[in-house]
């Protein structure tokens, strides 16, 4: 489903979401406007952790923060059971703030550096994922310096090619993330690791991609893992209490892509997981995934105001609206597909055209949506554009210094300002040249 579970129309053609129309959430906090469905985020958080659990003995849902984070969101996810992965000393400071248990973060990054990864310790982080040798050397140091002893998994990379978007993979032989197995890093790391006192090597992660929407993947990479985890026990002695294949699940964006659908996947993933334990001689250890955008993508909702519209005879209608790559970048960063609807009305009985949204940046690359069929649309109508809940907020900008929208959760009815919208004067907050009063004094 694209759309969050609770969508619907009302009698007069108005789009309804957790039961308040987009409309009037519109009028009151302005738009661009991000909606969270409160509903389908609690179903989606406890369909993964339902799901895992029914397939496998000692399964861990981890949240990926980078999705989308805020503090409004993390009682949600500790009362669904599930931690939480961070990878910026911001996400983790916003997530012990917000009172999210610190034993409950595990904390990712290709180059985190040395004052986060001293914030980590001195917030008492769960797990630290070991990204390169670098950050062995340092927490060796920190560890020493705070006489404590950390929880650590490697982060491998299992050359293994997931079959999305370039810039979404991250588990091939030429990838920035892990220590790549076949040339010998990742094995010099378990070495290494071993004998610094403060690091406790509990297991091994990788993670191939995002936006999959097919097991075989998860599958090899996890076969990978535990061939890895059986060369370092019959080696060193070490056997993984832990190991992550890490995230990536897909969700669909438009009406006819695939479902995506979490308990297929949770049945493949763990009974992958359990047939290489069994054939490389391991118990099951803790079975770790770490699902973001399949949890909050489903959920959230944009919603713009149409301004300008232009006709080129014979070659494209341009809708613009009052949104675009500041809060959406996915579209020209990667080419994101999304689908729309009209918001304030249904259309019906209208014409219908050939469209493409486009927002309101000086960028020519800033188009939300190419060739979408809509209704008759007026300036002064809403659009909604579903699937909006994962990197779209997690990557917005002041590009062009637009102020970042507003978000709204809404359930049963009734809708909370979670995230205000920035003002004028937020853009002044970080600079420090003194600046003139309006008489120019």
């Amino acid at each position: 489903m694209v759309w969050p579970v609770t969508t619907e129309r009302d009698g007069s053609g108005q789009l309804i979401i957790g039961g308040v129309p987009v409309s009037q959430l519109a009028d009151e906090y302005g738009t661009p406007l991000y909606i969270y469905d409160e509903a389908t985020l609690r179903q989606r958080a406890d369909a993964y952790r339902q799901a895992f659990e029914r397939h496998y003995p000692r399964a861990r849902v981890v949240y990926a923060g980078k999705a989308y984070l805020a503090t409004w969101l993390l009682p949600l996810l500790d009362e669904a059971g599930l931690w939480l992965d961070v990878v910026s000393g911001g996400e983790l400071y916003l997530a012990v703030r917000g009172g999210f248990p610190a034993e409950r973060i595990v904390f990712h990054g290709n180059n985190k550096t040395p004052e986060e990864l001293a914030l980590a310790l001195e917030l008492g982080v769960g797990e630290v994922v070991i990204d390169n040798h670098y950050e062995i050397e340092l927490l060796a140091q920190l560890t020493a310096e705070r006489q404590v002893a950390l929880d650590v998994l490697l982060r491998v990379n299992p050359g293994v090619d997931a079959h999305t978007h370039e810039y979404r993979k991250t588990g091939i032989v030429d990838s920035k993330f892990g220590l790549l197995i076949q040339s010998g890093d990742a094995a010099r790391a378990v070495e290494r690791i071993r004998a610094v006192p403060g690091l406790r090597l509990r297991g091994y992660h990788a993670h191939i991609g995002s936006q999959i929407a097919e097991t075989e993947p998860f599958a090899t990479t996890i076969n990978v893992l535990f061939a890895f985890a059986a060369e370092m026990r019959d080696r060193f002695g070490v056997v993984p209490d832990q190991i992550s294949p890490g995230g990536g699940w897909a969700i669909p964006y438009e009406s006819d892509d695939p479902d995506a659908a979490i308990e297929p996947y949770a049945a493949a993933v763990a009974g992958s997981a359990l047939q290489a334990a069994e054939r490389w001689g391991f118990d099951p250890p803790v079975l770790t995934v770490e699902p973001g955008r399949s949890i909050v993508g489903p959920a959230g909702v944009a919603v713009y105001r149409v301004g300008a519209i232009k006709d080129i005879p014979g070659v494209r209608r341009y809708v613009c609206v009052d949104g675009g790559m500041a809060d959406n970048i996915r579209p020209p960063l990667y080419g994101a597909r999304y689908t729309a609807a009209l918001a304030n009305r249904d259309g019906a009985g209208s014409d219908h055209a050939v469209v493409t949204i486009a927002g309101k940046y000086c960028e020519s690359g800033d188009v939300l949506i190419r060739d979408v069929e809509l209704p008759t649309v007026e300036p002064g109508d809403l659009l909604a554009l579903p699937a909006a809940g994962a990197y779209c907020l997690a990557m917005a900008s002041n590009y062009n210094l637009a102020l970042r929208p507003a978000v709204v959760a809404v359930a049963d009815g009734r809708a909370r300002l979670v995230q205000r919208r920035e003002r004028y004067e937020d853009l002044l907050a970080r600079e420090v040249v003194v600046v003139p009063n309006q008489t120019g004094e």
